[in-house]
């Protein structure tokens, strides 16, 4: 009796939803082209540099902590199970395929760059 209790709930929940999708929204006024706001600051951008060693570090704390888990797991800690490690090791793999293939792609980049003629 439980579940058609709870598919009932989800039931009406379904529809509070489309109700309120069907209500009209209000649209804010178009922009006064007149009117002048105040413009940001821009934000600062980091540097290429900084973007890669970033990158780079990302990628090599998800090295270490696949590493960590990986040795927790042979020695047996508890709490420490083959899915955390199976998917921390997963996570590093592909960290690490993505970082090879942006590196090609900024190294292809540059040879086109230098095959230019001046």
């Amino acid at each position: 009796m439980t579940n058609r209790v709870d598919i009932n709930n989800v039931l009406m929940e379904i529809r509070n939803l489309r109700m309120q999708m069907a209500k009209p929204v209000r649209v804010e006024d178009v922009a006064n082209p007149t009117q002048v706001r105040p413009t940001q600051k821009p934000e600062e951008v980091p540097s290429f540099s900084t973007m890669l060693k970033n990158a780079v570090d990302g990628v090599n704390d998800l090295q270490q902590t696949s590493n960590q888990l990986a040795r927790a797991y042979e020695l047996g800690t508890p709490g420490v199970d083959i899915t955390r490690v199976m998917i921390a090791a997963q996570k590093s793999t592909v960290a690490m395929q993505a970082m090879t293939q942006v590196r090609n792609k900024v190294i292809q980049a540059y040879e086109d760059i230098m095959k230019m003629p001046i």
